[in-house]
């Protein structure tokens, strides 16, 4: 199953909050001082707010699945496409543990592939989402985890 992920940086985390839990109508599945993540059944996606201190609006778009099989499919999928995949191996972001990849469209807007394996509870880093999406994912110093 593949789900879309929606990660909005907020500046208000308790005012987001109150309107998600409202508009989605059920409260986030993950709860931190900074962080809120909803696994939303209807419509099938995963929509998470943080308050880390970026600039208001959208973080990155994603698309999250469910098996290593599921990633690689992705993953091959935007090579094909003529984009380069910055790869991520068991890396802790958001408090989960998953193996990603990472792009950006033509826009440069931060794409993320992800299969997370476990939960965390550290929020472990974003650097190479931005790192990434800055260098149009030129992977820098990690040719051999690029497609």
């Amino acid at each position: 199953m593949k789900r879309l992920h929606v990660a909005l940086e907020v500046a208000d985390l308790e005012g987001s909050l109150k309107f998600y839990r409202t508009l989605f109508g059920q409260a986030p599945n993950v709860v931190k001082a900074d962080y809120a993540k909803w696994q939303l059944a209807e419509p099938s996606v995963n929509f998470s707010i943080s308050a880390r201190g970026r600039e208001p609006g959208v973080n990155h778009l994603g698309i999250q699945v469910d098996s290593s099989e599921e990633l690689q499919e992705i993953n091959t999928a935007l090579a094909a496409a003529g984009h380069a995949v910055h790869r991520e191996e068991q890396t802790t972001c958001c408090y989960a543990v998953s193996d990603k990849g990472w792009v950006s469209d033509p826009q440069g807007v931060a794409w993320e592939a992800f299969h997370t394996t476990a939960h965390s509870e550290e929020y472990g880093t974003d650097a190479s989402v931005f790192a990434a999406a800055e260098q149009g994912c030129g992977c820098p110093g990690q040719a051999d985890n690029c497609c």
